[in-house]
């Protein structure tokens, strides 16, 4: 008779390999972030530009993959730049974007230092001065080429700038996002955009922390703008910045403006919508609703020009006196509001 014995055979187990483990093996297997940042060097100097590209994705992929952050961040900084310098502006400014996006997945706070590496994307951004007069180039086809690389360049920085602004509004910048990087922006935006939209300009600008500079670019805008439009840029921007609470930097602005105008030489205008803005300002400084709304009744034909003027004055009576405004539509406008206000965002 064949007895068995009671006794079980041992079971085989399969070591116990947790995530952290994988994770780790994971951040072993790759070289460190400056070999393959050299390499790839090379490749965009022979010229071979979208190939580096597909490798920079790839390769900065594995190191967020195995949370690597800080080198994927630098992979893709030195692709960017290397991109940018060499003409290639859809390349870079996509490895900009890839770079912001990182920012996000390690959590890398806002600070100095990351403020330097988003500088240095900005600045190898090309700048290439558009023709003064664009109708008068006898070439239409070199115009329509310059017009679409125009585009192209203010595209990819504002998709760039813009991914940063709200990256840093929620890693340690102001809920408005960095002024820094707004500063940016509202300067490339007015240097290289063919066609220069001053409100998306001023949105910006106001939003920064450099109100001297501000002044500077539209004294410039008033040498070369349409009759009409120039009185006009400069209600909006003290109307934008008193929107925000920003007295203090209004009255920078409407001071510098009017000094850094007589200085170049460029008329400022006198007009009812400039004596409404200088009045505004003095009225800002009292507290005195009465006078405000009276300010308002004397120059409603004036405010009347700009339709949005209205809008942003009732927004000053809440910020200032804190009074309410009525909404008729109740709820459907407080919706359409918000939604005008995102459009605002991803337009600027």
């Amino acid at each position: 008779m064949v007895r068995f014995s009671s006794k079980t055979e041992p079971k085989l187990t399969e070591p116990n390999i947790d995530d952290d483990d994988m994770q780790r093996a994971k951040r072993t297997e790759l070289p460190p972030a400056q070999e393959n940042i050299d390499k790839l060097e090379k490749v965009v100097n022979e010229g071979n530009y979208y190939g580096a590209q597909q490798m920079y994705k790839s390769i900065s992929a594995r190191y967020v993959s195995a949370q690597r952050y800080s080198e994927a961040k630098d992979i893709l900084h030195s692709g960017a730049c290397i991109q940018l310098v060499n003409g290639q502006v859809i390349c870079g400014a996509e490895l900009a974007l890839l770079f912001v996006e990182t920012l996000g997945k390690g959590k890398i706070p806002y600070d100095d230092e990351t403020l330097d590496l988003l500088k240095r994307i900005y600045e190898k951004f090309p700048q290439v001065p558009l023709p003064p007069h664009l109708w008068d180039v006898d070439d239409m086809n070199q115009l329509s080429e310059e017009l679409r690389n125009a585009k192209t360049r203010v595209e990819g920085c504002s998709s760039f700038l813009k991914a940063a602004i709200k990256w840093s509004a929620e890693f340690g910048a102001n809920s408005n996002g960095s002024p820094e990087l707004h500063i940016m922006l509202a300067e490339y935006i007015y240097t290289e955009s063919p066609e220069v939209d001053m409100n998306r300009v001023t949105y910006h600008f106001v939003r920064g922390n450099d109100p001297n500079k501000f002044a500077s670019t539209l004294v410039n805008f008033l040498g070369k703008c349409y009759p009409g439009e120039d009185d006009l840029a400069i209600a909006r921007a003290v109307l934008r910045y008193l929107c925000l609470g920003n007295l203090k930097d209004a009255n920078v602005f409407m001071e510098e403006i009017k000094k850094q105008a007589e200085a170049a030489e460029v008329q400022f205008p006198q007009t009812d919508m400039t004596q409404f803005a200088s009045f505004l300002l003095q009225t800002m400084e009292r507290n005195a609703p009465p006078l405000f709304t009276m300010l308002r009744s004397s120059f409603k034909q004036t405010i009347d020009r700009e339709p949005s003027f209205n809008e942003m004055l009732d927004k000053i009576a809440e910020k200032f006196y804190g009074v309410q405004r009525r909404d008729p539509m109740g709820m459907i406008g407080d919706m359409l509001k918000y939604a005008e206000s995102v459009e605002m965002l991803e337009t600027s």
